[in-house]
């Protein structure tokens, strides 16, 4: 059905698609092999759902390769400052909206033998070495600066770390460890999941005139506006604002 009457497989597909999903997730992954494809996800690309076999075939020569975001909507995916430089290098982004998606795409790990990568992963692997040279010079000549926001924030983050991801946005939050923000959240929504600890990592753009003010502002200054970045990443994120009324009360005094 498929192949002869995409329309069809669609509309059977909206019906049934969380069960397919769960099937790749399942017993560890047991029947992946059997069901994966028969997935569609949204390409950011196309502007349509596709198969992994069409995302891989549309690949650029040089992508190596398949890259995702995760959220709960495509406008939440299309969104995230860690998709930027993705889509910037002209690559598609597969949009995974549904609870299910991640863990499944996680438990197949490649597609024809091309691993998925989160836009939220660590190493992209975008980065040439002169480039991750140059970052690395940059972190060393912030690292003072970085402690300092680090500590403005008091516990938030486990780390305050410079972002080759970001091209356009100043500040991004990403979970450490195996678990996405994404992930988190399913977690902390599933019936008696209690206290799920998280540790985040607010990542800034070395590159943006907001972080070249940071280094300018006296400490007062400079921890009214840590705070407001790393609210604003929180909802970028998708994540609630720990105070929202001393949120709204942080802008305006720095309007």
């Amino acid at each position: 059905m498929l192949e002869s009457d995409r329309e069809k497989y669609e509309t059977f597909y909206k019906a049934f698609s969380q069960s397919i999903k769960f099937g790749v997730y399942d017993q560890y992954g047991m029947n992946a092999d059997f069901l994966k494809d028969l997935l569609l996800f949204w390409s950011a690309a196309e502007g349509r759902n596709v198969t992994l076999h069409e995302y891989v075939a549309a690949m650029k020569e040089d992508q190596k390769a398949i890259y995702y975001a995760a959220g709960d909507s495509l406008s939440h995916c299309l969104g995230l400052p860690q998709a930027e430089l993705i889509r910037d290098k002209g690559y598609d982004l597969l949009c995974l909206t549904d609870d299910v998606d991640e863990f499944a795409v996680r438990v197949l790990g490649s597609y024809e033998e091309k691993p998925f990568k989160a836009a939220t992963d660590d190493d992209l692997g975008l980065a040439s070495e002169e480039e991750k040279k140059a970052m690395e010079e940059k972190a060393a000549e912030s690292k003072d600066l970085l402690e300092k926001i680090k500590a403005d924030l008091d516990g938030k983050v486990k780390e305050v770390k410079l972002s080759d991801r970001l091209t356009k946005s100043v500040a991004c939050l990403n979970g450490e460890g195996g678990v996405s923000i994404e992930m988190y959240k399913v977690l902390k929504a599933m019936p008696n999941a209690g206290d799920i600890p998280m540790d985040f990592v607010l990542e800034l753009n070395p590159n943006h005139p907001v972080f070249a003010k940071l280094s300018t502002l006296s400490d007062e200054d400079r921890k009214q506006y840590a705070e407001l970045l790393y609210q604003q990443a929180r909802l970028m994120a998708g994540l609630p604002l720990d105070d929202p009324a001393a949120f709204s009360e942080l802008v305006c005094k720095l309007m």
